[in-house]
């Protein structure tokens, strides 16, 4: 009995042997797999980065002197495309994944600057498409964008921009010529039919002025001065405010970058003036009033909608995004920019190339179809034959405090 005792506790103590062997075999391979695993894993990611190519994208803008903000919000929503898309992985083009690289230089809002810095963004880094956030950079880019083959991507409301035959010229933003009736019937049914102009002194600004001058006369309006600022030189605005506001105005036509345009208004009320502003587009009421601490200043000013009074579901996502990573609202500047580098991508992948412009262009179309809803800041589905993107004028008055949508469907 002793020994049959025996030989049974040796075959259970042989047995739990086996399976501690057994379970640390199988144990053994199966870390060693998940290791191997992710180490595949981390290879494959390292040869993907490895092979993505690079396309350069130019932006020439003003980054420093009074239109620095201006400028920086338009790069911003650019380099925030531009992350998304390389943190992504990049974008594929006939079988290659491409990241971007964003070439910036400041041109100080100086159009003979501009034109510099594109030439210098073809020639060093080959860039098919040069963004430009100025008209007048923008008509210095015009004069040899087809001859060097690039396209400008134009962020301005000029109509002029798209009036130039230039086949390699994408306007992105509406034309301005659509606001001019709806805010003088705004501002004389409110305040008067005088008015007193001192718009910036850019090409832009006179050209806003002379296609403002015509439809206010029509409506049987007076022009009682007629002045300009130019925000490149001057910074106290006491003795043109006053030379204007000497003439008695209803209404002041103010604008240029948003933060020297807050300036112009906070003198014009310090001098006593009660009327209402016309605000040209490229200032934005939501940054004037962020300059002046609320909106006291701008009661019955008309201008264009801010996109944080036009929140819908598609542009939610941008919206929290870029207030977490920026710690403000995004601006128009910063929603167009974002939403025009995933077109210009969109139309890349379509066109099956991204270093050729013409092929670019004439995908733009294409690329508007494909583009997701959440990449689609503004409600453009169109491009018309001369390079403008079709987007609906969105419209607003300051009442009573509170930024108010008037547009008119």
């Amino acid at each position: 009995m002793k020994l049959k005792g025996l030989v049974f506790y040796v075959l259970i103590l042989f047995a739990m042997i086996l399976t501690a062997c057994s379970g640390t075999t199988s144990n053994e391979p199966q870390n060693e797999g998940n290791k191997k695993t992710e180490e595949n894993q981390e290879q494959a990611n390292e040869e993907k980065n490895k092979e993505a190519k690079t396309v350069n994208i130019g932006f020439s803008g003003p980054l420093s002197g009074p239109a620095a903000f201006y400028g920086e919000n338009t790069l911003s929503g650019l380099e925030m495309a531009v992350d998304e898309i390389n943190d992504a992985g990049g974008f594929e083009v006939n079988g290659d994944t491409y990241k971007i690289n964003l070439v910036s230089l400041d041109d100080k809002y100086l159009p003979n600057e501009t034109g510099a810095n594109a030439k210098r963004l073809l020639q060093e880094n080959k860039t098919p498409i040069v963004f430009v956030p100025h008209s007048g950079g923008i008509f210095a880019t015009q004069v040899f964008n087809m001859q060097d083959n690039f396209i400008v991507a134009a962020y301005s409301s000029e109509p002029a921009i798209t009036a130039q035959g230039n086949s390699l010229t994408v306007r992105i933003p509406p034309k301005y010529d659509g606001y001019i009736e709806p805010f003088t019937d705004y501002q004389m049914e409110r305040f008067g039919k005088k008015i007193a102009f001192l718009p910036t002194a850019t090409q832009y600004g006179k050209d806003w002025a002379e296609t403002l001058e015509p439809v206010w006369k029509k409506k049987g309006g007076e022009i009682v001065y007629n002045g300009s600022i130019d925000f490149n030189k001057d910074t106290d605005f006491f003795t043109i405010v006053t030379n204007a506001l000497k003439e008695k105005p209803d209404v002041l036509f103010v604008g240029g970058p948003s933060e020297p345009t807050a300036l112009v208004i906070k003198q014009a009320r310090e001098l006593g003036f009660k009327g209402g502003f016309i605000i040209m587009d490229q200032a934005k009421l939501d940054e004037i009033a962020a300059v002046l601490g609320g909106t006291d200043m701008l009661e019955g000013s008309s201008g264009t909608l801010p996109l944080a009074v036009s929140i819908e579901p598609e542009n939610q996502k941008f919206f929290d995004d870029y207030k977490a990573a920026h710690g403000k609202d995004p601006g128009s500047e910063a929603g167009y920019h974002y939403f025009s580098m995933y077109l210009f991508v969109e139309a890349m992948k379509a066109a099956g190339s991204v270093d050729d412009p013409k092929a670019i262009m004439e995908n733009i179309q294409a690329g508007l179809d494909a583009l997701s809803e959440d990449k689609k800041i503004y409600k453009v589905n169109e491009i018309e034959a001369d390079g403008g993107l079709v987007t609906p004028l969105r419209i607003a008055v300051v009442e009573e405090g509170k930024i108010v949508d008037i547009t008119v469907d």
